[in-house]
């Protein structure tokens, strides 16, 4: 059998032109409906916008941590100060009052440095906004040593945004 585009095959239909084909695919190719591109932008637009929260989340955690270490420093550089001191009082005298005079552990009990200071007391002005509070108790909590042998050193560090960090050490008289 032939038809007026060529011989006709078996199980064939008839052979297209190319113009016959190009409008077949025109019939058959759709552009999005103005619903499915309102679904795509939203669908977009969530996932920007959970991006961007976990990032803005992210950056805030990076100050308070940054704030938070400060904040370990002070309080490891207090401890480190009241536990080099001698357990007992070296010259008899107890409560001195000047931060370059304190020169045994007892002697920081209740220190309170609304503004960071040396070991000299002097400020530290870009500590300003950081508060440091000390307590020094006496402890039964080791083992086979006396309370009135041994000390509990709280520091307590408070910075900005409420961060609060307390370190602990125990101070004993051997």
């Amino acid at each position: 059998m032939t038809s007026r585009y060529g011989p006709r095959r078996k199980g064939y239909g008839p052979p297209r032109t190319r113009l016959a084909r190009r409008s077949c695919r025109r019939r058959t190719e759709r552009g999005l409906s103005l619903i499915e591109l309102i679904v795509a932008i939203t669908i977009v637009a969530a996932g920007v916008t959970a991006v961007l929260g976990a990032h803005a989340a992210i950056a805030t955690r990076s100050a308070d941590a940054m704030v938070r270490q400060q904040a370990v420093a002070i309080a490891e550089s207090y401890l480190e100060e009241i536990a080099l001191k001698p357990y007992a009082d070296p010259d008899g005298v107890d409560g001195e009052t000047s931060r370059s005079a304190l020169d045994d552990v007892d002697d920081y009990d209740a220190l309170d440095d609304n503004g960071i200071r040396d070991q000299n007391g002097t400020a530290i002005a870009a500590l300003a906004a950081y508060r440091a509070t000390v307590s020094v108790v006496a402890t039964s909590a080791l083992t086979g040593v006396a309370s009135a042998s041994a000390r509990r050193i709280d520091v307590t560090v408070t910075g900005p945004q409420n961060v609060r960090v307390t370190l602990s050490a125990y101070r004993t008289a051997w």
